[in-house]
């Protein structure tokens, strides 16, 4: 058996496509390595969304080059959206790079690594245009690697924001065949999978690339009745497509999750019209209150940037503003970074590294009371859980989350540990908040499952 080293960088579209890149290598006889020195084969799945993400990359293909160096049978190849953006580019630099590979080649992996060995050629595949069959292909035979799994429905983004690469590096939207969609989740959960999450740049798109395909509300029913299933959720949404049809899922289909990460960005109406992200404060205060009043335990969570070109202190102060009022269960939050090829990247980056730090650091310290509010909130409760496996914090505990999408750390009782097991739903007894998680302990199964 060759051994394929694969880093993943960036968002859960990245994760997904590390899952089909170690399908795809399998017929040719590959197994997954945890170490780089193991591994025959070396696959960096890229984000080049930010600029921290991308320093990253160029930092290990360095600290990957003495390991060429020793072993000339080794191969090293970078994915993602950095090999898309740079694609030649990137072999022409680096010497002891072989293979270069964009999103939409995801799909054709198999047959890149083949030639790769067979041909004895360095490869830069980053075609623009991809056959739909071969950018949404997996093996529904291995990308299980546990009861909650990804499942792609539609790639790229029309959306064009102002700071975002999205669409130059995946491409315009397409939508995947519903018919395709469905039997991928049935043959997933086949497999033991409880829960799904559909994956798009923007999901609530789903359907409008092409006449005749469902809504994204509508796939939402569809696959919310695959027989098995417990659970459903999605990523990622922008607030200027949330239809009264897809918030009325909330209301009628009982196994999604009371989760909806719906990225803001800015609080200022003038920093989101630079942003090009379509929508107003206002009208998003308006949809979280709508999603609220349906499932009033909702856990929202968020993107932020501060330091956006132009932004002024009045203006992150709305960002502020909209933290404090809003309380977020969760957020991600970023310092602006210049990114290529943008529209954004014609304007000057004129908010000092050392402000972005600033406002960064004052937004975050809100951010993390938000997060402790919203564990508080759970604690004495009794959760449904969807056990994942076994707790990164050892001691014999499991870990799973809640139906709002809080991770639960539990303690399984003696007299419990031979009913409670991967896949299962438990009845969990909240005990007290940790930092970014929940302590809780098991108190029995829900429903027999």
């Amino acid at each position: 058996m060759r051994k394929v080293r694969i880093h993943t960088f960036g968002c859960q579209m990245n994760v997904y496509d590390s899952e089909r890149i170690l399908a795809g290598l399998r017929p040719l006889g590959f197994e997954a390595t945890q170490e780089d020195c193991e591994a025959d084969l070396i696959i960096l799945n890229t984000c080049s969304v930010r600029g921290k993400p991308e320093a990253k990359v160029s930092s290990m293909l360095g600290r990957l080059a003495p390991l060429k160096s020793r072993n000339p049978n080794l191969k090293l190849a970078v994915g993602g959206c950095v090999g898309k953006q740079h694609g030649q580019e990137l072999l022409d630099r680096i010497p002891y790079l072989d293979l270069v590979f964009g999103p939409d080649q995801v799909g054709s992996i198999g047959e890149l690594v083949a030639r790769l060995y067979d041909d004895r050629v360095r490869l830069a595949q980053t075609a623009d245009e991809a056959d739909r069959d071969k950018v949404f292909a997996t093996s529904n035979e291995d990308v299980v690697t546990g009861p909650s799994a990804f499942l792609s429905i539609m790639k790229g983004c029309n959306q064009f924001c102002s700071y975002c690469i999205v669409p130059h590096v995946r491409g315009r939207e397409v939508s995947r065949d519903p018919d395709d969609i469905l039997a991928h989740a049935q043959a997933l959960v086949a497999r033991g999978v409880r829960e799904l999450t559909l994956l798009g740049q923007n999901v609530n798109r789903y359907g409008l690339d092409r006449p005749g395909l469902p809504s994204f509300a509508q796939l939402l029913r569809q696959v919310h009745e695959v027989p098995g299933l417990l659970r459903l959720t999605f990523v990622t949404s922008n607030p200027g497509d949330c239809p009264e049809d897809l918030i009325q899922c909330f209301a009628d289909l009982p196994k999604l999750l009371s989760f909806f990460h719906l990225p803001l960005q800015s609080g200022s109406d003038e920093i989101l019209r630079a942003m090009n992200r379509r929508y107003t404060r206002a009208q998003y205060f308006e949809l979280v209150a709508r999603l609220r009043a349906v499932r009033p335990e909702m856990h929202l969570s968020t993107d932020l940037i501060v330091g956006f070109p132009g932004e002024t202190e009045a203006q992150f102060e709305e960002t502020l503003s909209a933290a404090r009022q809003l309380r977020w269960g969760s957020a991600f939050s970023f310092a602006y970074s210049v990114r290529p090829g943008t529209a954004a990247a014609d304007l000057p980056d004129d908010v000092p590294a050392a402000e972005k730090n600033r406002r960064l650091q004052a937004l975050q310290e809100i951010l993390d009371e938000c997060l402790h509010e919203g564990l508080v909130a759970n604690v004495g409760s009794i959760a449904t859980v969807l056990v994942e496996g076994d707790s990164r914090r050892g001691d014999g505990q499991l870990q799973g989350r809640t139906h709002s999408n809080y991770i639960v750390n539990l303690r399984v009782p003696e007299e419990l540990e031979d009913q409670i097991h991967p896949g299962m739903v438990v009845k969990v007894k909240i005990i007290r908040p940790l930092l970014h998680s929940l302590r809780g302990e098991a108190l029995g199964l829900v429903d027999g499952r």
